[in-house]
């Protein structure tokens, strides 16, 4: 544990290593005495964070019995799911909300919160994926029903995917999609991100990997959470196993 991330069931035997990267809205108070200076109700929306997914990450780590890693800082105030040169890394305006401490964030401002949280959150999470040559990362993200004047989102959950390594990802979209739900097959984004997590700790690797994107008003409640992660876990394991007999 330390201040950019946290570790549970380090120890779990399970192949699987289950990230949050947007785990949680906080604000260091070594970051503007721990304040982005923007109103606690958008620091409570998807911009700040993606609500839900730590939840549903817990409960679907104990059902694959592996190690889950999830970031302890908002991403306004450093995106962990981008590279370190991506002109996103630190938001400086955000689905209609300027973040005013990034607005004119000086270069070694940036390079503390990079030293502090982004390196250190990506260094414990290279480590728990060596931790066994056949490691499968499978990151938890939320996304909103609707961005400010855009039409609503229809996806139940969505599965990104980059055109690197679709191993995992193409027999869990048919799979879930069989179950009866509305998968987005690299929606609501698309794809991935050089530089950004999945990138850096699985496709550059070799890892088997996938990223799941869950609705943010379906995984609300902690009911809501915890039967997600009951859908996914026995959907993710035969995807997995379908996806290793094609490639065998």
């Amino acid at each position: 544990m330390t201040e950019a991330c946290h570790i549970h069931g380090e120890t779990r035997p399970g192949r699987w290593l289950v990230t949050v990267d947007h785990a949680t809205n906080r604000v260091p108070d070594w970051v503007g005495g721990g304040s982005l200076g923007i109103a606690p109700e958008d620091m409570a929306r998807h911009i700040a964070w993606d609500p839900g997914a730590l939840e549903v990450a817990r409960h679907l780590a104990e059902a694959l019995d592996s190690p889950l890693i999830w970031s302890d800082f908002s991403r306004l105030v450093i995106d962990p799911n981008r590279g370190e040169d991506d002109p996103t890394l630190v938001m400086q305006l955000y689905d209609g909300t300027i973040i005013p401490a990034n607005r004119h964030i000086p270069p070694p401002a940036v390079a503390e919160r990079l030293a502090r949280l982004y390196r250190p959150y990506h260094d414990a999470l290279a480590r728990l994926a060596a931790r066994r040559a056949d490691t499968v990362i499978c990151a938890i993200h939320s996304f909103t029903p609707c961005l400010r004047g855009r039409p609503p989102r229809p996806w139940q959950v969505g599965v990104l995917h980059s055109p690197r390594d679709t191993r995992l990802a193409l027999p869990l979209i048919a799979a879930l999609r069989a179950a009866g739900l509305c998968v987005g097959d690299n929606e609501p984004y698309a794809g991935h991100l050089r530089g950004d997590s999945i990138d850096r700790h699985a496709l550059d690797t070799g890892r088997q990997n996938v990223l799941i994107e869950l609705r943010n008003d379906l995984i609300v409640t902690e009911s809501g959470q915890a039967q997600w992660a009951e859908v996914l876990a026995p959907i993710l394991r035969a995807s997995l196993a379908a996806a290793e007999t094609v490639t065998a």
